[in-house]
């Protein structure tokens, strides 16, 4: 008898999601997410409940950054940054944040409502670039690209007034709200646009008069979760779900080119460093 009730004990309590000494795998997660991905992000969502893994999503606004309420518990992974940006989030708090899988990039592009052409973006001319430090320093490797400036020689990735070795026509760098780029590109010559944010101010990337490739490994965008939920298996089959083939289609279909998918690995992700070196 006394069996008996120990078994129907244990039973109750492994119904409670406790067990018999022994606590179950969590069956769901929260993601925070910007508004610019949230179409993709609701597919992934539908996508994960047909395979037994139930989504929470919650978007951030601009003011708020979701790496911060990741470490704060109050979320258990977020998909919003670039390697290069969460690097430079690690560096400055002295946090363990971990990219566990890559997502899409979004080529950073030059718009103008002025100029067709790089060519004719003139001597002296202003350039507002986002005045974050990882995409400060994007913008200037995306300016050198296009022939415009020289970055100095081991250039870091980020940005700075510092950071240009050499500039031919003179240009005023401007730095300004990322959020704000698209609103003061009626008072500058070009505006470079993080894509997220071009897409929700209504561009397409190919309204851009120039972009970068996509093969630009540090501005990758990832799945990011702390160090000690990396290897949670429900995470991984996050990255698994957001990396099929139905959610690129999806993105590829959806975003028209604007976000590219991409399958890279998280070793190379963090390799990312490399990538910064520059070439004279």
């Amino acid at each position: 008898m006394k069996k008996v009730a120990l078994t129907l004990l244990c039973t109750l309590i492994a119904m409670l999601a406790v067990g018999c000494g022994k606590t179950e795998e969590p069956t769901g997660l929260t993601i925070g997410i910007r508004g610019s991905e949230s179409r993709t992000w609701d597919f992934v969502k539908e996508q994960a409940a047909k395979e037994g893994l139930q989504i929470e999503l919650v978007s951030f606004n601009a003011n708020v950054n979701p790496n911060t309420v990741l470490l704060d518990g109050e979320i258990d992974a977020n998909a919003f940054q670039h390697v290069a940006f969460l690097d430079q989030f690690n560096t400055k708090n002295n946090s363990q944040i971990v990219p566990v899988g890559s997502t899409i990039i979004a080529p950073l592009g030059i718009y103008s409502d002025k100029f067709k052409k790089i060519e004719e973006i003139p001597d002296r001319a202003k350039i507002a670039v986002p005045n974050d430090d990882s995409n400060w320093g994007r913008a200037l490797l995306l300016l050198q690209e296009a022939g415009l400036i020289q970055v100095v020689d081991n250039f870091d990735g980020f940005g700075g007034a510092d950071k240009i070795k050499a500039n031919p026509k003179h240009l005023e760098i401007v730095p300004v709200d990322g959020a704000t780029t698209p609103r003061v590109m009626k008072d500058v010559a070009a505006s470079i646009i993080n894509n997220g944010v071009a897409v929700e101010a209504g561009f397409l990337l190919k309204d851009a008069v120039f972009h970068e490739s996509k093969t630009a490994k540090p501005y990758i965008n990832v799945i990011a979760t702390t160090k000690e939920k990396a290897n949670r298996e429900d995470v991984k089959k996050l990255v698994a779900i957001y990396q099929s083939q139905i959610v690129s289609d999806f993105i590829t279909e959806t975003y028209k080119g604007n976000y590219i998918p991409t399958q890279v690995t998280v070793e190379e992700l963090n390799d990312f460093k490399q990538s910064f070196k520059s070439k004279p």
